[in-house]
């Protein structure tokens, strides 16, 4: 551990000689180090250890650097750079490759320092690692595992003694030779993680995962994609194939370039039930035809219409036990890739015991499925909510209509997807629709996150009765009693770049003895403008909070405002950091975290 002060030049004043800094590192399995180096501004630090006594609660917010490397193909017909050297200077942040890092944010409500940044984690020696998702809910004693979509990296950082951060594990392509494009993590009670890597095998042709199975695979981002275990070291524990043996051709699974066993096993999402020793995985995309705008996929079938179930009683050997394509729902669209079913992003199991069922988004159609069986051989969904039904809510007279309402082409109906841990309501985050996404006279959709009542699909159990298979219900929400009922809808779009694409819930609060403790009924959350800038789907860059009422009911918390432009929302646009001068940074995913000594 080595401490000292960095400097961050004239031009920074509020942070020059404040920024205490602090690095951990390990050997790869390639033998080269890797580190995070914190930069805690010490001033912040000092207020919050010497405030009111109050025990603090941390949003912790992994960050790509913005440069030039996100450049889009639509860029590429903009004017050049202006070519004033003050203002080149001023731009140099942005252009240049920085560190993508950690921001831990002061999270305590009525604290001075809420929504400052207290310290920025770089992470070395990777650049451009596009910092993607950790796991979606953060518990007393667990790592926080955290991937790099394009380096094909797994971080695992030890968090206990917030606002201070450690490097204690790293894993690295070589890793995970069957698999590639690190999504989601979801951790276990004994600390590992199972995380879903969307992408195919590192080299193109048959690989064998720890199982002993083999698939083909059509190479590094491809298809088909896997399950890793990894070990609160980094280490690899298990590779499991998402693949079926046999081909998975009940609609269309095209891969470019095709394989000899066609699959739609690109798995994004997942969350897992211990107690029913059940997973739940959701096949998105392959992975590398989402970044070639404005060369648009050349297939609507790279979208994926599935949902996977798997056996985790052996944990070290994850075992496929269903397969389920989504059905297609009510709607007219006018692409194929924008039918109800496309592109399942997104995944969240039930909570309660007695409670065994699970919900899929997709992100092109912009459906909500649920089944209500996790444990069943063959898991049956239906459509439960249409998200025309909260674009009509969030914007009265415009196109109403779910297809594309994530983000155009790719669409981003099925952002963030969670249950409240008392299962009484579900949250989701839309992206929105750009105008004219879907031609002449699209008035587009807006960017939110929006809330559904629950309760009585979820107690129907194996008799739920709601389904969409009408028109009138994907505007009005379904005629079944049990149907989820709109609670409320929170826009949050910029009118140039797009919604909110993930969240996560505080699962906190503060007890009268002074700890923290964790509750299933919580009171806020927290979201991230930003989904891929390559995708030309980038956002604001701002990370947001929203207060959640008993009712469900969703109000943006104005308080949590930006230290530098006052207004709501932290704004990752920023030319100074703690670590130094690197100009807009990229906040993909977040979670509330409380250091170990403060919560019981």
């Amino acid at each position: 551990m080595l401490a000292g002060l960095v400097p961050l030049g004239a031009s920074d004043p509020a942070y020059a000689k404040d920024v205490e800094v602090f690095t951990s590192s390990l050997k790869g399995s390639d033998g080269k180090t890797y580190s995070v180096t914190n930069h805690l501004r010490k001033s912040l630090a000092d207020a919050v250890s010497s405030g009111s006594g109050t025990r603090r609660e941390w949003l912790v917010v992994w960050a790509g650097d913005a440069n030039a490397a996100d450049t889009t193909g639509g860029d590429l017909s903009k004017p050049p750079l202006s070519v004033d050297p003050p203002k080149a200077i001023e731009e140099a942040g942005d252009l240049l490759p920085g560190a993508d890092f950690l921001a831990v944010i002061d999270a305590t409500k009525g604290s001075p320092t809420y929504g400052k940044v207290v310290n920025t984690v770089t992470v070395g020696p990777l650049l451009e690692n596009e910092p993607h998702h950790m796991q979606y809910v953060w518990h007393k004693g667990d790592k926080i595992y955290a991937g790099g979509l394009f380096s094909d990296a797994t971080y695992v950082f030890d968090v206990t003694r917030l606002p201070q951060v450690r490097l204690v594990g790293v894993n690295l392509p070589q890793d995970t030779l069957c698999g590639s494009v690190p999504d989601a993590f979801w951790v276990l009670k004994d600390g590992t993680a199972y995380g879903t890597y969307m992408g195919g095998p590192d080299v193109p042709g048959p690989c064998v995962y720890s199982n002993g199975e083999i698939r083909v695979g059509n190479g590094f981002a491809g298809s088909p994609g896997e399950v890793v275990r990894i070990g609160p070291d980094g280490r690899t524990l298990a590779e499991a194939p998402a693949a079926s043996k046999t081909p998975e051709a009940q609609e269309r699974c095209e891969s470019i370039p095709e394989l000899p066993v066609p699959t739609c096993a690109n798995p994004h999402g997942v969350q897992v039930r211990e107690d029913l020793n059940r997973m739940v995985t959701s096949d998105y995309v392959e992975p590398r035809n989402i970044i070639l705008d404005p060369v648009k996929a050349p297939s609507s079938y790279i979208r994926r219409p599935t949902v996977r179930v798997w056996d985790i009683s052996d944990r070290n050997r994850p075992t496929l036990k269903s397969v389920s394509f989504l059905p297609d729902g009510p709607r007219h669209n006018r692409l194929v890739h924008h039918e109800e079913n496309r592109a399942a992003m997104e995944t969240t199991v039930t909570n309660q015991p007695g409670h065994r069922g699970a919900f899929a988004s997709t992100m092109s159609g912009g459906a909500i499925y649920y089944t209500p069986d996790i444990t069943a051989d063959k898991p049956q969904w239906r459509e439960v909510f249409d998200i025309t039904t909260a674009n009509k809510a969030a914007n009265p007279g415009g196109e109403a209509t779910g297809a594309g309402s994530g983000g155009g082409w790719l669409g981003s109906g099925g952002g963030w997807l969670q249950t409240s841990p008392d299962d009484r309501f579900l949250f989701h985050a839309v992206i929105g629709r750009s105008p004219g996404t879907l031609g002449e006279g699209d008035t587009g959709s807006p960017g939110m996150v929006f809330v559904l009542d629950i309760q009585k699909l979820v107690a129907a159990g194996t008799k739920a009765q709601c389904r969409i298979d009408e028109l009138s219900e994907a505007y009005d929400g379904g005629r079944e009693t049990d149907c989820p009922a709109l609670v409320s809808v929170l826009p949050l779009r910029d009118d140039t770049s797009g919604g909110p694409h993930w969240g996560a819930l505080d699962n906190f609060r503060l007890g009268p003895d002074g700890y923290y403790h964790e509750t299933t009924q919580p009171h806020r959350l927290a979201t991230s403008n930003y989904f891929v800038a390559r995708t030309g789907i980038d956002g604001n860059h701002q990370v947001c909070v929203a207060n959640i009422d008993p009712s469900g009911r969703l109000s943006l918390d104005t308080s949590f405002r930006d230290e530098n432009k006052g207004t709501p929302c932290v704004d990752f646009n920023r030319t100074h950091w703690p670590h130094g001068n690197t100009g807009s940074a990229k906040p993909h995913s977040m979670l509330f975290v409380i250091a170990d000594e403060d919560v019981r």
